[in-house]
């Protein structure tokens, strides 16, 4: 007599498409390998990278099958061998590489972190990547602190308006670009100085930045040079079209760093205080039920979603 193994249930794709290819399914449970945890997911955020990912524009993880999703909370379930520091019952959260849109995935436990007890797990899911994006550009390449003048675009998206609040919370005076009616979001999280750029040239209103992290792309590279002081810094955190080559930011006496976002626990548990006192505070646009991912891809495809979207997964 066999014994059948622990199911869990995916949210998978079979083919490059629209929203409508995400597919619900049931398969065997992962187990961890060496260094690993399974955990049982509660919540996973949607990123733009998934829609990119789901669509074939960005085919990172190559062809379908695979299972989209990298920011989760939840509670770990097993630890293989070789993991100290997590148990069986801990909550915690984190980046994985993919796999989050399931009740279970296994992943490096060196990519997690303690869930800071004053977050729920919808919040907790909403943070990883938004926070590690904004920590590595603005705190690791930036240097961003008192006396630092940083831009800010597409300040009230999910990566951006943790952002802003980051750039506070080291001490640096943060200029955001937005549309006017998230200019009150963004002033309540700490912005100094509000853009709207539907009405303004934000290139003739904002000069000498010592930072500029751009969350669009495209043409907003170049034009954001205008904007830097002499020997200023462009980052970039999108994963299409950069705009430019670091080549021609060095030519005008500037430098461009790309910012290729990477699962960390050491990180999460470092932006975590900032996090559980709310100095930091994630804010999700819509926590929808695990079944409805396709209308959060739709949401997200919309591109008014303020803050995050999240998939609460079932009990």
């Amino acid at each position: 007599m066999t014994t059948e193994r622990p199911r869990t249930q995916a949210m998978t794709q079979h083919r490059f498409g629209g929203p409508e290819v995400l597919e619900p399914e049931v398969r065997p449970r992962p187990a961890p390998a060496p260094g690993e945890i399974l955990l049982r997911v509660r919540a996973a955020g949607v990123n733009p990278v998934d829609l990119l990912i789901r669509s074939g524009t960005a085919p990172l993880y190559g062809d379908p099958p695979f299972t989209l999703g990298r920011d989760v909370s939840g509670t770990v379930e097993a630890v293989g061998a070789e993991v100290t520091g997590l148990r069986p019952g801990d909550e915690v959260f984190g980046m994985v590489d993919s796999g989050g849109y399931a009740t279970h995935v296994t992943a490096p436990a060196a990519y997690f972190a303690p869930k800071p007890a004053t977050l729920d797990h919808v919040h907790a899911a909403a943070a990883p990547t938004a926070v590690l994006t904004a920590w590595q550009a603005l705190i690791d390449v930036a240097r961003a602190g008192p006396g630092t003048r940083v831009l800010i675009h597409a300040a009230a998206g999910g990566v951006g308006h943790v952002a802003v609040q980051l750039a506070k919370a080291e001490g640096a005076y943060v200029v955001a670009t937005a549309r006017g009616d998230r200019h009150g979001f963004l002033r309540d999280l700490g912005a100094d100085e509000l853009i709207d750029y539907t009405v303004t040239d934000f290139t003739e209103a904002v000069h000498g930045i010592d930072a500029a992290l751009d969350l669009i792309g495209g043409d907003y590279g170049p034009r954001t040079l205008g904007t830097l002081r002499p020997g200023g810094l462009l980052i970039s955190a999108v994963p299409g079209d950069l705009g430019l080559a670091p080549e021609e930011v060095e030519a005008r006496g500037m430098r461009f760093v790309a910012v290729r976002t990477d699962p960390s626990g050491e990180r999460l548990a470092k932006a975590a205080a900032l996090l559980a006192n709310h100095r930091v505070r994630v804010h999700v646009e819509a926590a929808l039920p695990f079944e409805e991912a396709a209308k959060a891809h739709e949401l997200g495809e919309a591109g008014h979603a303020k803050g995050r979207l999240v998939l609460v997964l079932p009990d």
